[in-house]
């Protein structure tokens, strides 16, 4: 194995994921902290990714902001933090002799933050926020969407930044709270990944932190059941091409059916060989691009199909989607097909082992939520997938009932796009469901 990996809990509870990887001439620090848009309200809601915001106005030890990001690229590195909807990372690539600066820094930052200047911060962040809606504040992100028709109800629906009303109503004492409930040692997992050593690693995470309070990790309410399909929500906005998302209802990566779920997505979109962008873009012409990729939480997860297209051409690029589907459901994949689809599972597997960033978020960001695998056994799951598996999952979820579709774009090609959503022509039909249509966005 070209790679050595560790786990530690300090005495605080936190924990410590090393990778040693000597080979390698770089490293990379990540610090994953269990808290997203899932653990807030909607009167809380973007509290998470304005924490992250203002973690980069300075710390006690660093309040010249300019200084502490200047230590940091002396040494190799670029201090970044992103907010998803159930974790938080802080991260930097850095010169392996100069981990010490990183940590440190990092440290400081997460541990004695100053949490000023939120007026400007809070206007950067409505700016950020304005890519996600149209001239009339309606949400136009097909992900948002997504999100909020798939789990009504639950935090999961919550959008990441929050809306305009919830970040202007947000306060510091708010700020305070959430970061004391979960800046906490049970809800954060250190990594470093690359040309480091263990010992080192450790020590330096024990002085980094040293003010971390002890606390548990979150713990979220389970996802509701989303509501049967199938469904369209469709919101109208003047653009050239429509955007859309075919969503189905998986399951996470620790289910059984997960490892079929892979080979699928990667039968459905690994390049221009396989079966969606050849269809719908080199075969026919009717999409620039198309896309299928796997999302997912620690208790659920998403096949998500994407694509956009001129507005009459809309219905047609999703009737060929359900076209290349029902084929997966109706045949077994070729002996051939299913061989390429392990093969490059495992070859892609095998590259993640010189990236110290893959590295990291396999092992330190899956630590948040459960003991993440080792890279082979992941494969070898894969691998043992048959043909008659794989058909057989297939037709678990890609099925009417669980269809979702969100598509933003002119109405002039609504009326297709609810007939051929409706009629999810060569699916899998449990239960004759009538099609539930919401037109219009959400605010």
């Amino acid at each position: 194995m070209s790679f050595a990996t560790y786990r530690d809990v300090l005495p605080s509870g936190l924990r410590v994921v090393t990778v040693e990887t000597p080979h390698l001439h770089t490293a990379l620090l990540a610090v994953y902290v269990r808290t997203g848009s899932r653990h807030e309200t909607l009167l809380s809601n973007g509290v998470s990714h304005y924490l992250e915001h203002l973690f980069f106005r300075g710390s006690e030890g660093w309040p010249d902001t300019v200084k502490m990001n200047a230590a940091v690229e002396e040494v190799g590195g670029n201090l970044n933090g992103v907010t998803t909807r159930d974790h938080g990372y802080y991260y930097t690539p850095i010169h392996p002799a100069h981990l010490r600066v990183g940590l440190d820094i990092i440290g400081d930052m997460l541990t004695r933050p100053r949490l000023t200047d939120m007026e400007v911060e809070r206007q950067i962040i409505l700016e950020e926020m304005l890519d996600e809606v149209d001239e009339k504040g309606r949400d136009i992100d097909l992900d948002n969407l997504s999100k909020h028709l798939l789990f009504p109800g639950h935090p999961l629906a919550l959008k990441i930044a929050g809306t305009r009303e919830s970040v202007t109503r947000l306060m510091h004492p708010q700020i305070l709270e959430h970061f004391a409930q979960h800046y906490v040692a049970g809800n954060i997992v250190v990594t470093a990944a690359g040309r480091v050593k263990h010992s080192e690693v450790l020590e330096m995470t024990e002085r980094a932190f040293a003010r971390l309070p002890r606390g548990p990790s979150s713990v979220e309410a389970p996802p509701p059941l989303t509501p049967a399909g199938p469904r369209l929500h469709f919101v109208s906005h003047d653009e050239s091409q429509t955007e859309f998302r075919l969503n189905f209802r998986g399951v996470p990566e620790q289910h059984e059916d997960y490892p079929a779920l892979q080979i699928i997505r990667r039968v459905l979109d690994d390049g221009l060989s396989s079966r969606l962008p050849y269809e719908i873009v080199e075969k026919r012409g009717l999409a620039y691009s198309v896309s299928a990729s796997l999302d997912g939480y620690h208790d659920a997860g998403l096949l998500e199909i994407e694509a956009a297209s001129a507005p009459e051409k809309a219905a047609t690029v999703i009737t060929e989607a359900f076209r290349v589907l029902s084929t997966l459901c109706e045949h077994e994949v070729g002996e051939e097909e299913l061989a390429r689809a392990k093969r490059r599972h495992r070859m892609l597997l095998e590259f993640s082992q010189d990236s110290p960033g893959e590295l990291a978020g396999w092992f330190g960001g899956t630590e948040l939520f459960r003991t993440p695998e080792s890279f082979g056994h992941r494969a070898d799951l894969v691998d043992s997938q048959s043909a008659a598996r794989v058909r057989e999952v297939a037709r678990r979820y890609f099925n009417r009932e669980n269809l979702t579709v969100v598509a933003v774009g002119q109405r002039k090609g609504l009326k297709a796009l609810e007939r051929v959503v409706a009629e999810a022509p060569g699916l899998p039909a449990p239960e004759a469901a009538p099609l539930a249509v919401v037109s219009g966005g959400r605010g």
